[in-house]
């Protein structure tokens, strides 16, 4: 597949190992892959990059996820998001979802389990080609 044609991945988190990680396993299964370390720069780069899918961490210095969230709700350039975090507790995982995520993944996480939803998402069957 060419790189014109490649889906787009922005992982917003700021642990540096983690989006590494994330970021070969994601180019392994033919996605392009940029990384912003806060939910400011993330903000910036969804304008910037127009993203096919975000992978999103709850905490973060100077901006976490729920302000990014809160900020393209509804918007009609939000892509999807999936929310990977360390927080417990079934009120963030209701209000993540609530701002329209598409799965919330707790940390620590199988990147199996990350990559079916990341393919679920950006490699749908043909029939939703339309745009």
């Amino acid at each position: 597949m060419s790189d014109e044609k490649k889906k787009l991945i922005l992982i917003i988190d700021d642990d540096f190992e983690l989006v590494e990680g994330l970021k070969a396993v994601m180019e392994n299964h033919g996605y392009n892959v940029i990384h912003a370390s806060d939910g400011q720069q993330g903000k910036q780069q969804i304008y910037d990059k127009h993203p096919d899918l975000v992978v999103l961490d709850m905490m973060m210095p100077r901006m976490g996820g729920y302000p990014v969230l809160e900020h393209f709700r509804g918007k009609e350039l939000a892509p999807p998001i999936i929310m990977i975090t360390a927080n417990e507790g079934s009120r963030h995982k209701a209000y993540a979802e609530d701002l329209g995520v598409v799965d919330y993944i707790r940390k620590p996480f199988a990147t199996e389990r990350l990559m079916e939803t990341v393919d679920k998402i950006l490699k749908p069957a043909t029939k939703n080609s339309k745009k």
